[in-house]
């Protein structure tokens, strides 16, 4: 079965870019080619406990096993070893991004407490979007009354697009819920 976003991506999204941009050729019409989820766990060697359990939440989350992220190099300040586990991150693509996002879009964007739209200055330069979450259960997958710590979490958002104003404009067709300021 095709996902919804995908399907919505391919009926809705590309007449309306091919419209607004004038694009010639199908193939040069941006679209989403990967989505990056991943979690900074700065005291994860001092709790072991801690770092399986967001292991676990970020799997149920994502939908596949994600990777745990080493320290590259030693800083002493912050009691860290080169080797160290400092973070958690999936790499999503094909369908799987395609479901990911359209949950994260219609189910977890408007549980967030007092929202009022993405910042949609949130982008790089070169049609790739960043944003954050302050918490996990946001996510239907997360039962609240399990949670036992807040973890924030960074969603970035990898276009084909060539500027900004593009990869806006594919989000927002998308779905996203940009501030209109």
């Amino acid at each position: 079965m095709q996902p919804r976003l995908l399907e919505k991506y391919r009926n809705d999204v590309l007449p309306a870019l091919t419209e607004r941009f004038g694009y010639k050729n199908r193939l040069s019409i941006p679209k989403v080619e990967k989505v990056v989820v991943s979690m900074g766990m700065g005291k994860a060697h001092e709790e072991k406990g801690k770092l399986e359990t967001a292991q676990k939440q970020l799997a149920l989350i994502a939908g596949q096993n994600p990777i745990v992220t080493k320290a590259k190099m030693s800083v002493s300040n912050f009691k860290l070893r080169e080797g160290m586990d400092v973070g958690l991150k999936v790499t999503l693509r094909g369908a799987r991004m395609y479901e990911f996002l359209d949950r994260m879009i219609s189910l977890a964007i408007p549980r967030v407490k007092d929202f009022r739209g993405l910042n949609a200055s949130s982008f790089d330069g070169r049609g790739n979007y960043n944003m954050g979450f302050t918490e996990q259960s946001v996510f239907p997958e997360i039962d609240p009354s399990s949670v036992t710590f807040m973890q924030g979490m960074n969603v970035a958002i990898q276009t084909s697009a060539d500027s900004d104003e593009e990869a806006r404009e594919l989000l927002t067709l998308m779905g996203m819920p940009f501030r209109t300021d």
